[in-house]
């Protein structure tokens, strides 16, 4: 790899003092470093679990997830002989459902193909559902102590600060660049507690503004402090364009029963159950003919009454939802599912409501869910 690597950056760590840093970050792990629940006699599947939930996730928030899953499905034959909805239910409130499905997923190939043993082999281990080089590279190391770089957001922030290299990290060539660094710095008798260390540097001291250069283990070996340009990285240019969207959100309920929409098998939050959503094009959600057309028309269910109850927002990565909840009345007597189309059969249900706690959701619907239990018990 070294031919695509930047001559900047070969010059670099050919000078680098890197036995020295390697000694000096670790002391340094080995004092302050964070006491984590996946880090207490680390396995493979440990390891992995924590990898995949801190996917976009804090360490915070991971943490009572984490204790939750591992006392859930303490095995990998426990979580692969689990229902995908159970799963799935254990991870309500991570978002990004789709971690949880490749997780589950790869598990189950891991127990039928490699009798419960996670495999060793980069290879064969980067092939499973929902493995990539970070992950890969994290269970490598921190499982099976091979000197695996594993490169997040927290390690390439700190290695562009330590080796002041002001490339934008949101391309491919950067990462790999940054890659090949760590792999030459990494500790090839500690490298799981070297990989640890810098995601805990990039967390504790080294943090995206305001870094504590004054208190840095490594401060002495960072080349970006040296020059002053510390703070001004990673260079980071690429922007996230967020799409803005409106719903209706009707809660048409029974005094046992509430109708649900499962989402497709597929896409955004998939096989998560949901409120029934109708999109307003115009972005306002003010209209409640409209809503009243829309529910007559998909579920031939003419309301009697409907009041805006709440109105909540949710962001995704590259999503907003802006979501107005009405409270519904009508005719509960009509066997209105006689008149549904096989489509909307297929996708809607009116589910027990003392069920609903079973079921996977996003977090809007719990939110609204809540509120049902406040209004109606």
């Amino acid at each position: 790899m070294k031919e695509s690597v930047a001559q900047e950056l070969q010059e670099k760590i050919a000078s680098y003092q890197i036995q020295q840093f390697r000694k000096d970050l670790l002391h340094w792990y080995d004092t302050e470093g964070r006491v984590l629940p996946w880090r207490q006699k680390p396995t493979p599947y440990k390891v992995w679990v924590s990898e995949i939930m801190l996917q976009q996730t804090r360490v915070d928030t991971v943490i009572p997830y984490f204790q939750r899953f591992m006392s859930q499905f303490p095995t990998m034959e426990a979580l692969a002989e689990a229902p995908e909805e159970q799963v799935l239910k254990a991870w309500e409130g991570l978002g990004y459902y789709s971690r949880a499905r490749h997780l589950h997923h790869a598990v189950k190939e891991v127990v039928a193909e490699y009798g419960s043993q996670v495999p060793d082999d980069p290879v064969k281990l980067g092939e499973l559902p929902g493995i990539g080089p970070y992950t890969r590279g994290a269970i490598l190391s921190m499982a099976y102590q091979q000197p695996t770089p594993a490169v997040d957001g927290n390690v390439l922030r700190v290695f562009t600060r330590l080796f002041n290299y002001a490339e934008d990290i949101e391309k491919t060539k950067t990462k790999k660049e940054i890659e090949w660094v760590v792999a030459h710095c990494i500790d090839p008798v500690r490298p799981g507690a070297f990989n640890q260390a810098i995601m805990d540097l990039g967390a504790m001291v080294c943090t995206p503004k305001n870094p504590a250069c004054r208190n840095c283990p490594v401060q002495q070996h960072c080349l970006g402090r040296e020059a002053g340009q510390a703070e001004r990285l990673p260079v980071k240019i690429k922007k996230i364009r967020v799409r803005h969207e409106t719903y209706f959100v009707p809660v048409i309920r029974t005094a046992t029963h509430v109708l649900l929409h499962q989402r497709p098998a597929s896409g955004l939050l998939a096989k998560m159950w949901e409120f029934p959503m109708f999109l307003d094009p115009d972005g306002e959600a003010e209209d409640s003919l409209q809503l009243s057309q829309w529910v007559d028309k998909q579920f031939a269910i003419q309301l009697l009454y409907l009041h805006e109850v709440m109105k909540l927002r949710h962001q995704f990565s590259h999503l907003e939802w802006n979501v107005h909840v009405y409270q519904c009345r009508w005719d509960e007597e009509m066997d209105v599912e006689k008149q549904w189309s096989d489509e909307i059969k297929g996708a809607y249900h009116f589910i027990p409501i003392d069920q609903l706690a079973q079921l996977p959701l996003p977090v809007v619907h719990q939110k609204i869910t809540e509120w049902m239990k406040s209004e109606f018990e």
